[in-house]
Formats: C-alpha cells, sequence, structure tokens
C-alpha cells in the first residue's frame, strides 16, 4: 500500500509538467511535425495577408500545443463567460488595432481564459493555505479563487489598454515629423503614394509602420483613398483622422497637397506645444503632493517639537 504524502503529490504534479514539457517539446520537433501546405505558403504572403501573418505568428510564439489540447475545453468555455460577461469583441478588436497586436480576439480572449484560470489557481493555493491556517476562513477560501481568477482575466485587459495607449502616444509624438516629411517629399515632386512609400522606409516609429501597412494595402489593389479612410478610422487618433480626411480631399479635388499638409504639421506643432504645457500642469500639481503630505509635515514637526520638548520638560 503506498501511503499518499504531500512529497509523492509534489512529485506527481512535477512529473506531469515534466512529461507535458517533454512531449510538447519533442511535437514541435520539423521531424516529428512536417509543414503544412498553409505553413509553405505563408512566409511568401505576410505583406498582403492578415491570415497569413496570424500563420506565421502562431507557429513561432504559440505556447505548447499539447498542454492547450488537453486544456481546450475549459478555455473554452472561460473565454465565453469572459466574451459573455466584459467589454465586446468589437472594443477588443479595436484596442488589438491600436496596440499594434497581430491577434485576433478569440486569441486574445483565450489568453485571458489563461490568464484568469492561472488566477483561479493562484487563488486555490491561498485558499488552501487560509483552510490549513484557521478553519474558521471558509467564507475567504471561497472567495479568493474567484477574486484571483477575476484579478487575472482584468489584469490581461488592462495590459492590453496600456499597451494600447502607449503606442498612441507615439504615434502623437511622431504625427508632427512624418507629416513635415511627407510635405518635404511632396515638395520635392514626388507623388502621394511614392511620398508614403519614403516615409514608410526611412521611418522607425509606429506611424511610419502604419503608413507601410497602407502601402501594402495599396500595393494589394485596395484605393489609396479607402486605405487612409480605414487606417485613420482604425486608430482613432483625431489629428490623423482629420489630416487624413484633408488629404483625401485634397487628392478627389486637385487641390496642392504640399500647402495642406504644412499646415497640418503647423497645427499639429501647436497642438503638441499645448499638449505638453497641459502635461506639465498635472506634473506640477502631482509633484505638490510629495511636498504638502512629506515635506512640509516634516518641517513643521523640526520646527515645533523643540519648543515642544522645553515645555514638556521637568527642571
Amino acid at each position: 500500500m503506498v501511503r499518499v504524502t504531500a512529497q509523492l503529490g509534489l512529485a506527481v504534479l512535477l512529473g506531469l509538467a515534466l512529461g507535458l514539457g517533454l512531449w510538447a517539446i519533442v511535437s514541435r520537433l520539423p521531424r516529428l511535425a512536417p509543414l503544412r501546405l498553409a505553413d509553405r505558403v505563408a512566409p511568401y504572403l505576410v505583406d498582403v495577408s492578415d491570415v497569413a501573418r496570424e500563420q506565421m505568428h502562431r507557429r513561432k510564439l504559440d505556447p505548447m500545443p499539447t498542454l492547450g489540447l488537453i486544456l481546450a475545453p475549459v478555455v473554452d468555455l472561460t473565454r465565453r463567460i469572459l466574451a459573455f460577461v466584459v467589454s465586446g469583441g468589437d472594443d477588443v478588436a479595436r484596442r488589438l488595432r491600436r496596440a499594434g497586436s497581430p491577434h485576433t480576439v478569440e486569441r486574445f480572449r483565450t489568453e485571458q481564459a489563461a490568464w484568469a484560470l492561472a488566477g483561479l489557481a493562484i487563488g486555490i493555493v491561498l485558499a488552501a493555505v487560509a483552510l490549513r491556517t484557521s478553519a474558521a476562513n471558509v467564507l475567504a477560501a471561497v472567495v479568493l479563487p474567484l477574486m484571483c481568477a477575476a484579478a487575472g482575466a482584468a489584469v490581461r485587459d488592462l495590459l492590453l489598454r496600456q499597451a494600447a495607449a502607449t503606442r498612441m502616444r507615439r504615434i502623437a509624438s511622431e504625427y508632427p515629423t512624418v507629416l513635415e516629411f511627407l510635405s518635404l517629399s511632396l515638395a520635392a515632386g514626388e507623388g502621394i503614394f511614392d511620398a508614403l512609400v519614403r516615409v514608410s522606409k526611412l521611418g522607425r516609429g509606429e506611424l511610419a509602420a502604419e503608413l507601410g501597412g497602407i502601402v501594402l494595402r495599396v500595393r494589394a489593389g485596395e484605393p489609396l483613398v479607402s486605405a487612409l479612410q480605414s487606417t485613420a478610422r482604425e486608430l482613432g487618433h483625431i489629428p490623423l483622422e482629420r489630416t487624413f480626411d484633408h488629404v483625401v480631399t485634397a487628392i478627389e479635388r486637385g487641390a496642392p497637397l504640399v500647402d495642406v499638409l504644412r499646415a497640418q504639421a503647423r497645427d499639429a506643432r501647436e497642438l503638441a506645444k499645448r499638449d505638453l504645457l497641459e502635461q506639465s500642469g498635472r506634473k506640477e500639481i502631482s509633484m505638490m503632493v510629495p511636498l504638502v503630505l512629506v515635506v512640509l509635515p516634516i518641517t513643521v514637526v523640526f520646527a515645533v517639537y523643540p519648543s515642544y520638548f522645553v515645555l514638556t520638560s521637568t527642571f
């Protein structure tokens, strides 16, 4: 009769994890996992196909396929619950687009479900510790797993929001420089599409990457006007959307694009200065918090305490 102990249970869990890891590694070897036709064609269609980009990203960065197959029913159920409880798919797709992520909404829901399951596991461990400490912690043992699961899903959503906000701030900071570069290219005699190609090749920022996406869509057969409007609408950056609307209007009516872009660049510089002044005002207010809550009380203590000590001392 084998005696069940904590060490035996830990050994079983570690052995199971080791076996799954080795199985996943072996299953990813080229000799045992031959390439499918989609995997062979995907590298040649990355520039023009979102499905091909997702295929390449999945093949390189997806987690262990074996563990994913084992946990697929639980992950699917958790993903459906998250889709019903939290924000809709349109909001998630918009944030993924603004964050520059190649993932789909289903992929994000799967990751969010994995985070929720990881939080649930941590909550179960904490609940077991609480019950072992005291049997009266039954309510905490019930609530902790649910709270940790909700926290895991919320943290993944918060990370996506932060990634989208960070990328949009980068786009906003690059926006005036890119407009000036476009106006210089147009003033040198290039067309609007050639100017977009030049900026997308020479630029290394997020906005240059978006212009590169516009170039790829136009070369794939989409009209330039449609590509500009859809990109501006997907990003949701109001100055950029206004600029693209003016560019589209100038293209349709034959207006000089150089003057339009120079005016937009000048307005963008003024907007950047105003945002910088507003940000400095907010920083100034935040700098007052440690001054009022830390420095000022210490100064008052140093000024008042000697007198208080003298008055309360007995000679």
